[in-house]
């Protein structure tokens, strides 16, 4: 049974910075990934990193977030720097297989965690 559990969420004034972690009971072949869900909007990818260790961002976390992922401890991580108010959403870690340059496609993650809230002010 594969579990993926999100951690780290919380409220912070714009300009602070949080970690979100995801303890994820798989091996290292998926690729894992941070969505988010803002109120009202539909999901986006945020972040990923495949099993060779190639990350890919969205253009609105680019130079402020970093995906990285502890294989010892099976724990995905995300560091958000500079958060600001647009960044508030529910995250999501998913895991999947991906192909060529689409990393964001939700059709090709097939696991999920709960979310944790980031609310950003």
């Amino acid at each position: 049974h594969v579990q993926l559990v999100e951690s780290g969420g919380g409220s912070v004034q714009a300009g602070g910075s949080l970690r979100l972690s995801c303890v994820a009971s798989l091996d290292g072949r998926h690729c894992m990934a941070w969505f988010r869900q803002a109120p009202g909007k539909e999901r986006e990818g945020v972040a990923a990193i495949d099993s060779d260790g190639s990350t890919a961002y969205a253009d609105s976390v680019k130079g402020r977030f970093t995906i990285s992922k502890d294989h010892a401890k099976n724990t995905l991580y995300l560091q958000m720097n500079s958060l600001k108010p647009d960044d508030t959403a529910m995250y999501y870690c998913a895991a999947g297989f991906v192909y060529g340059d689409v990393w964001f496609r939700e059709d090709d993650y097939n696991h999920w965690g709960q979310g944790t809230q980031v609310t950003v002010s």
